[in-house]
């Protein structure tokens, strides 16, 4: 099943993440073959906040309809993740 990896632009702060989170995993309860894999959060300078999300999905359309249902945030891009590698994979 593909993977994607989703940059969010939320329109909260760090502290409101919590519940947006609950938000998220309630959501996705209601939608087969969606899987959250895992973010990475970054508090932007102005105090909103940005994740960088890696989620299992049967197409882009479904990543769509969970961030659509999820709300408080905007899509900066979505793009399917072709292969994972990190630095054990290039012995010198």
């Amino acid at each position: 099943m593909p993977r994607y990896l989703i940059e969010r632009n939320f329109e909260v702060g760090e502290e409101e993440m919590p519940e947006i989170s609950r938000k998220s995993k309630r959501t996705i309860e209601g939608m087969p073959g969606i899987i959250w894999e895992f973010s990475h959060v970054i508090v932007e300078d102005s105090g909103l906040v940005t994740t960088f999300c890696v989620y299992v999905a049967p197409s882009e359309d479904d990543v769509r309809a969970h961030a659509q249902a999820l709300g408080a945030h905007s899509i900066g891009s979505i793009r399917e993740i072709a292969a994972d590698v990190t630095p054990a994979d290039f012995p010198l």
